[in-house]
């Protein structure tokens, strides 16, 4: 093979490689939506603002915090997490798998009489069998938050570089046809917001 079909030949390898991570890129690609969001500083006037808005009619809040605000899920009606339960149920499974195991070591497969004590005890075997609870209960919730907040995503859109130090946000979904653009920066302006970003989030 002369050097320029090896390099052709190359190339072309290249090529596929970054079409390939061109498209696992795109799959990993978090879905956008155009939004309108409004930035404050302050927590107190931030959550002041949410309740003049709730009180002018507006519904589907959505907001972004660098730190828990109290009181925010009563605000924005935010339901309880499902994850629990997937830790619940994990956590209920680990716990009767290291009963199961406990027993079945000790007592089916392998039975040794140990200074008189009986082939399974559970006294002896409950730390094995909380730390079965512990491990799948706390897998299962790491995997479920992954699955809840959609990581890994690639190239995740940020609406402002602050919002995770010292800067709060509250951001409205621009496919509702029934909100007016130019409304609402008017109403985010008019409760406090000190500016307001139009982007795809």
């Amino acid at each position: 093979m002369s050097k320029a079909a090896e390099k052709k030949n190359k190339q072309s390898i290249v090529n596929r490689f970054v079409d390939l991570l061109l498209q696992v890129k795109e799959s990993l690609a978090p879905e956008t939506e155009p939004v309108l969001a409004g930035i404050w500083s302050d927590e107190k006037s931030f959550l002041s603002a949410i309740k003049e808005l709730k009180q002018k009619g507006y519904k589907k809040i959505s907001a972004i915090t660098p730190c828990p605000v109290h009181g925010l899920e009563d605000l924005l009606e935010i339901k309880r997490s499902w994850i629990p339960w997937v830790t619940f149920v994990f956590g209920s499974a680990g716990c009767l798998f290291g009963l199961w195991f406990t027993w079945w070591t000790s007592a089916v497969d392998w039975p040794l009489i140990i200074g008189g004590k009986p082939f399974w005890s559970l006294p002896a075997f409950i730390p094995v069998i909380f730390e079965c609870t512990i491990l799948l209960g706390a897998l299962s919730s790491v995997a479920a938050l992954f699955y809840a907040c959609k990581i890994p995503s690639v190239d995740p859109p940020v609406l402002d570089k602050d919002l995770t130090s010292h800067k709060f946000a509250l951001y409205f979904s621009l496919k509702d046809k029934k909100l007016s653009t130019e409304e609402l920066e008017k109403e985010l302006l008019a409760v406090g917001a000190e500016k307001v970003i139009q982007s795809d989030f």
